[in-house]
């Protein structure tokens, strides 16, 4: 593991921690690495991602909280970096400390180069006898992304603050939004420039959204299992830096030009962002940067520490009941806000980094740190209210201000579409679902409602088949969910039978309608206004081609118009952005209830009876809509025609 030192570096003095990770300034370059059971740190120079290590410099000191640090005079803005890690290497008590492993500084604002599935970048011996419990001398170096020393930046111009009243979310992957769009140029196409071009922008202003939320753009890496299979990681839910973007997406300023491009078109930039887990999975993932820095802190661990706590589903969880764990989150939040003009995020598995040893916990340091935070507190907070982990299902639970992914919105809306649903069901939902939110004292606007997400079956898929079609993901078909809701109107995929056509068409005009006519806050997933289909593929996490790749060339124009009018028509429809929940209540001054439920007949429902007749219709009369307009009709199909 000789180091090839050729590089001599000015004074290396310690340094007051303040800020984590590399602060360069006027005299060079302060480290801040916190690894609280390490024995020594030391910071290693490249000057080229791929090549040789050039100096290995020890960090001189250590405070009370085990952040290792210090300062090197003459270096420079730009500067790559990685961290090697000495301590002791005992899994069975949680320390996996390598020095002969690399790692990416966990605060790093900028990587470059990705992630390789080599041997050397676990700290083990694969394939030995007991792997995870050996120790591996190869250095890992060569197979890593290193760091990219970076002053803070100044952040674009605010966005546009629209209230959740008046937001329509648009869910989107950078790649999957501009890899096929024609007038997009090649060089753009799957970055984040791709997605500030005026093609991209002038489609979401026409479209009538005003937020759009993106995937996982932090830098992530493939699952172990897939560089085997000749797959890749699309969707990016594997992070293994948080304040970096992943390269393959462009730069930084990349991303700070694209979120002002739409800033000033009026829509915010709301990310989708990974707290849960990180890409070194459990006891035989790779080391890449935490694991490698403290195991037992940034990690839940169990069996003494050897085996990983996984209410992720991805190997390993977060261990934010840490000061160390949770500073990381916070400052990579802030980071992206105070330095990246993002407007919100989407938080993936929520209730996880909300666990507090164990349980789910609305007071827990998570979530109470976010609270208090001036810069957080005031930005979008969207929570996916649900985990693998006990007592996962937790929509409702999350407090004020934060709102949540609506699975009820998502399953009664598909259910009464698909003809196995029903009417009461689905005017719960479009009441918006006060038996799951009312009782926390949050608005409507705490449900977030989708039909469709990144995660399923895309909007044209669920009236197009009955069953998942996998087989691309080389897992047998055994990933992805079975439970769809879907229904294929007796043929499996496309159809050219004009009955079946016009019915389908029928149904995803009736999801649509509902999205934009219930209480709460609509989200669209990306392609789905387009009638972007993915072959009946409802995991594609892995499909990095043209199955997940919106064709710009195959729009369905008709449906588009469809959708762009149902928008237009939720903005100039007060009655379906209320901050109240319906009660039922006469106006003394219109004598009209603020909602009233019709059958069939287009009467009231007033009783158990009344919901129990026609429960294939739906009519839905507003009363703060004009007293002239017609009443909302949501027919579903009769599947035994």
């Amino acid at each position: 593991m000789a180091a090839r030192r050729r590089r001599t570096v000015g004074s290396v003095t310690p340094w007051r921690p303040g800020a984590l990770g590399a602060t360069v300034d006027r005299a060079g370059i302060a480290f801040a690495v916190p690894a609280p059971d390490a024995t020594a740190v030391e910071v290693c120079l490249f000057d080229a991602p791929d090549g040789a290590e050039v100096a290995r410099i020890p960090l001189p000191a250590r405070d009370p909280r085990g952040i290792w640090h210090g300062h090197v005079a003459g270096l420079k803005d730009g500067q790559l970096y990685g961290v090697r890690v000495h301590g002791p290497y005992e899994p069975a008590r949680g320390h996996r400390h390598n020095p002969h492993k690399l790692l990416v500084d966990p605060w790093a604002r900028e990587v470059v180069g990705a992630v390789a599935l080599d041997d050397a970048t676990f700290g083990f011996r694969r394939g030995a006898p007991g792997a995870d419990m050996t120790f591996d001398e190869r250095d890992s170096a060569p197979f890593v992304p290193k760091a990219v020393a970076r002053k803070p930046a100044k952040a674009p111009p605010p966005g546009p603050g629209t209230p959740w009243t008046e937001t329509i979310l648009y869910e989107a992957h950078v790649k999957g939004l501009t890899m096929l769009h024609p007038d997009i140029p090649p060089d753009d196409r799957g970055k984040v420039r791709g997605v500030a071009h005026p093609a991209i922008i002038d489609h979401l202003k026409d479209l009538g959204v005003t937020a759009l939320e993106l995937l996982p753009v932090f830098a992530f890496s493939d699952e172990r299992h897939l560089p085997p299979l000749g797959l890749t990681n699309y969707w990016g839910y594997n992070p293994y830096a948080f304040l970096a973007l992943d390269p393959r997406y462009g730069t930084p300023d990349d991303f700070r030009a694209m979120v002002a491009a739409l800033h000033d078109a009026g829509i915010e930039v709301i990310l989708d962002v990974v707290y849960n887990h990180t890409a070194e999975s459990d006891e035989e993932g790779q080391t890449l940067s935490l694991r490698g820095l403290g195991n037992r802190t940034f990690y839940r661990t169990r069996d003494g520490g050897r085996r990983y706590v996984n209410d992720s589903g991805c190997g390993n969880t977060l261990r934010l009941e840490d000061p160390l764990c949770l500073r990381l989150v916070m400052d990579s939040l802030r980071h992206w806000v105070t330095e990246m003009g993002v407007d919100g995020f989407r938080f993936d598995l929520a209730p996880t980094p909300a666990r507090h040893h164990g349980p789910f916990d609305p007071t827990g340091p998570f979530l109470a740190a976010i609270a208090q935070d001036p810069v957080l507190s005031g930005v979008k907070l969207i929570a996916e209210p649900w985990d693998i982990g006990d007592d996962g299902h937790q929509t409702g639970a999350f407090p004020a201000p934060w709102v949540e992914w609506n699975d009820h919105f998502r399953d009664a809306v598909r259910s009464f579409f698909a003809g196995t649903g029903s009417a009461g069901d689905l005017a719960g939902v479009l009441a918006g679902s006060s038996a799951a939110f009312a009782a926390s004292g949050r608005p409507p606007q705490a449900s977030v409602n989708f039909v469709t997400a990144h995660d399923g079956f895309t909007l044209r898929d669920l009236v197009s088949y009955d069953r998942k079609h996998n087989e691309a993901n080389a897992e047998g078909n055994r990933d992805g969910t079975g439970h769809n809701l879907s229904w294929n109107e007796g043929v499996e995929g496309d159809s050219d039978d004009p009955a079946i056509v016009a019915g389908r068409d029928a149904r995803r005009t009736g999801m649509m309608t509902a999205l934009m006519a219930a209480l709460g806050v609509p989200m669209i997933l990306a392609g789905d206004e387009l009638g972007h289909t993915q072959r009946g593929n409802n995991n594609a996490y892995c499909q990095d081609g043209p199955l997940s790749w919106i064709d710009w060339g195959k729009a369905d124009r008709a449906f588009l118009a469809v959708v762009r009018d149902l928008i237009a028509w939720r903005k100039a429809t007060p009655a379906v952005r209320r901050t109240a929940f319906f009660t039922g209540a006469e106006d003394p001054e219109t004598g009209r209830r603020d909602v009233t439920w019709l059958d069939g007949a287009g009467r009231p429902r007033l009783s158990g009876e009344d919901w129990d007749r026609d429960r294939d219709v739906l009519g839905v009369a507003l009363g703060e809509a004009p007293a002239d307009a017609p009443p909302l009709l949501f027919r579903a199909p009769r599947r035994d025609q």
